[in-house]
């Protein structure tokens, strides 16, 4: 295993000089920005400059909170030239995982943890038997021979135990092994100021809508949040839910900007969320994602073409008998 995580990192090194001017662009999550610090921390001294890019707005408190207080330095992908750039990296996502990572031409590295999809770069490193990226990049540190930072190792720990839910969702004895070398340079202070920070005043009034609308079918549970801040704000409470006894779907979708996002979570016994999700949606947008938790990004002007007027109601009877058919079907 040793020899084999040296040989990936060799050839991940192998993609750069050091006149190299490298963006990493990710779909900011805990995961992802920890998983680009670590490459930033990678490339140190090994390229000319790292930066590293977000496609997506960061609204949800504990990402702010983790960005601020670990030293994550990020630019928006709209404000990025890629004239000034020779290499692209992606961690945690692939090219067709967003609509917005088009706006790069090419990618020379990815590494990722989601099933595999259709990609093309000069490097690639795609684990979906890992639970986080997180847990891939602390075997490049290690291969590297790279003690973290207190910093780096608090976000990678993070990462880790929001990926794989605090190791209720599906994990390796890889993703165990990193968590066990994190804990020993994480800080326990930072990372329980930043988990603590979950909700802005702001989130309240889409629980008050979720309780005072949700539907149940059978042991699932469904909610259109309408539009919403950010998408984020569908995962909180598609998780909240989870809680719920006898409840082992759910089912929580938002209109954010030009996208209907449909977020899944379930139990893990015996399901499959990302297949579900495919199944119901692919043929409209992007879907798919894991055993337990899934996404789904419908383009409004497509969804209007399917189900015609757009509204709340409309849409949630839509979501509702498409999941429950293609999860008989399925």
């Amino acid at each position: 295993m040793k020899s084999s995580g040296s040989e990936k990192l060799r050839r991940f090194y192998d993609v750069f000089s050091a006149e190299d001017r490298v963006i990493v662009v990710i779909n900011a999550d805990p995961d992802a920005i920890a998983s680009a610090m670590a490459i930033k921390r990678l490339l140190w001294r090994k390229t000319a400059s790292v930066t590293l890019s977000h496609i997506n707005a960061i609204q949800r408190p504990d990402n702010l909170a983790m960005i601020h207080l670990l030293g994550a330095k990020l630019v928006q992908a709209d404000e990025i030239d890629e004239k000034n750039y020779t290499r692209f990296v992606m961690v945690d996502s692939q090219p067709s995982h967003n609509r917005s990572f088009s706006q790069f031409s090419q990618f020379h590295a990815i590494i990722d943890h989601h099933p595999l999809t259709d990609i093309n770069a000069l490097f690639t490193d795609i684990r979906p038997h890992y639970g986080a990226t997180a847990s891939i990049m602390t075997e490049y540190l290690r291969s590297a021979g790279i003690k973290p930072s207190s910093k780096l190792a608090t976000a990678l720990f993070l990462a880790i135990k929001t990926d794989t839910h605090n190791f209720e969702r599906a994990a390796s004895i890889e993703d165990i092994r990193a968590f066990q070398f994190l804990f020993k340079h994480a800080n326990m202070n930072l990372a329980r100021k930043i988990e603590q920070s979950e909700l802005t005043p702001e989130f309240l009034k889409y629980f008050r809508h979720a309780f005072e609308n949700y539907r149940i079918r059978a042991s699932r549970l469904y909610v259109h949040l309408g539009s919403v801040i950010n998408p984020d704000v569908c995962v909180i409470i598609a998780d909240f839910f989870m809680r719920v006894h006898s409840i082992s779907w759910s089912v929580v979708s938002g209109v954010f900007k030009d996208d209907l996002v449909i977020i899944f979570r379930n139990d893990g016994l015996r399901k499959n969320a990302g297949n579900l999700a495919a199944r119901a949606f692919a043929a409209y947008g992007s879907a798919g994602g894991h055993k337990s938790m899934a996404r789904a990004e419908i383009l409004l002007t497509r969804l209007e073409q399917e189900i015609g007027l757009l509204s709340d109601r409309q849409i949630t009877r839509w979501l509702i008998r498409r999941i429950e058919r293609k999860s008989k079907n399925g």
